[in-house]
C-alpha cells in the first residue's frame, strides 16, 4: 500500500518493514526520530505507538513480538513498519468505488488520546473544515484509492492534514469502524453499506433504501476511558447524558469492576461511547467537549 501510493508520485512517511530487532538500527537511520512503530496486520490502534530513539524502538517492537493473544481472530506476525512521524490532525475520507469511479461521501475528523499512543476518542462527521481544506483531503484519497487498486466496493482511508499538505495514514477496502458508516448516514443520509451492496448486487440503491434524508447538519461519537486505571466503578452524570434530546445512543463497553488495559493503549481500553447528533462540524466538536466534561468515571 506505502509503495505503491508513493510510486504514483503522492506524498507518504518515508518507511521500513521491520522484522527482527537487528534491521532497527538502520531503519531508524534511515526513517529518523520521531517516527511511529506499527504492526503490518493488526488494527484499533494495538501496539501503534511514536518512538523517539532506537531505545523506544526496540521496546516497542519487543512487545509486539511478546504479543500472545489473537486481535481481530488472528496473531500477529512478526513484521511491523518504522515510518516517519508526521504531525498535523487526522481524518478519515470514506465512500465507495463503482465501475472506476471513486465517489467520497464523507470526510471525518479523528480526535484522538495523548501520544505516544494513538488511541481514538471521537470522530466528527462532516469534519469541522472549509470547504477548499475538505476538497483538497477528497481529491488525495480519490488519488490514494485509485493508486492502490480499489476499483469496487467501500474504502477507508486515513490520513492527516501537515503543514497544509494531506499524507496518508492508512487505506483499506472496507468499511469504517467506530460507527463512522452511521454518523455519516445520519449527516448525508446515505446508508454506504446499502449502497455498496446494491452496487455489487445489481440492486436499485434507491429502491434498497440506500439513500435516506439526513437527520442532521452533523453527527460524533464520543468514547470515554478510565484515565489509566485498571478498573472504575461508576459513570457519573451518565443517566443525565443519555437523556439530552441530542444523543442519540449511548453504550456501555466495559462494565463497572472489569480489568482495563491501564496504559492508554488501543480500542480495548475504551469504556463507553455516546453518538449524538449537532447544528453543524463546529457544534458537533464542542459537543464532543461537553460529554467527556459532564461524565465522570468514578471509582477509576
Amino acid at each position: 500500500m506505502r509503495q505503491a501510493v508513493a510510486d504514483a508520485g503522492l506524498e507518504v512517511p518515508k518507511f521500513v518493514v521491520v522484522s527482527a530487532p537487528a534491521d532497527l538500527e538502520a531503519a531508524c537511520a534511515h526513517v529518523g526520530f520521531p517516527a511511529v512503530i506499527k504492526p503490518v496486520d493488526s488494527g484499533g490502534s494495538v501496539h501503534v505507538s511514536r518512538v523517539d530513539s532506537i531505545e523506544e524502538a526496540r521496546v516497542a517492537l519487543a512487545a509486539m513480538h511478546a504479543e500472545e493473544g489473537l486481535e481481530f481472530d488472528r496473531e500477529l506476525t512478526r513484521d511491523a513498519i518504522l515510518e516517519q512521524y508526521v504531525p498535523g490532525t487526522e481524518y478519515s475520507a470514506d465512500g465507495y468505488v463503482r465501475d472506476g469511479e471513486v465517489v467520497v461521501v464523507a470526510v471525518t475528523r479523528k480526535l484522538l488520546g495523548p501520544e505516544p499512543r494513538f488511541l481514538e476518542l471521537g470522530h466528527l462527521t462532516p469534519a469541522p473544515l472549509d470547504e477548499a481544506t475538505r476538497h483538497e483531503l477528497a481529491s488525495y484519497a480519490t488519488r490514494v484509492v485509485e493508486a492502490v487498486g480499489i476499483t469496487t466496493g467501500p474504502f477507508h482511508c486515513e490520513l492527516r492534514l501537515s503543514d497544509s499538505r494531506p499524507v496518508l495514514m492508512e487505506v483499506a477496502a472496507r468499511l469504517p469502524g467506530d460507527k463512522i458508516t452511521e454518523l455519516m448516514e445520519m449527516a448525508t443520509g446515505l446508508r454506504l453499506p446499502g449502497k455498496v451492496l446494491a452496487d455489487i448486487t445489481g440492486a436499485d440503491p434507491e429502491g434498497s433504501g440506500a439513500y435516506r434524508e439526513p437527520v442532521a447538519k452533523a453527527a460524533g461519537i464520543r468514547f470515554l476511558t478510565a484515565g489509566g486505571a485498571g478498573s472504575y466503578t461508576r459513570l457519573d452524570g451518565w443517566a443525565e447524558l443519555a437523556a439530552e434530546p441530542w444523543v442519540v445512543a449511548s453504550h456501555v463497553l466495559v462494565e463497572p469492576g472489569a480489568g482495563i488495559k491501564t496504559d492508554e493503549a488501543d480500542y480495548s481500553c475504551r469504556i463507553a461511547a455516546v453518538v449524538f447528533t449537532a447544528d453543524s462540524p463546529e457544534e458537533a466538536h464542542e459537543r464532543w467537549s461537553e460529554i467527556g466534561d459532564r461524565v465522570r468515571v468514578l471509582g477509576a
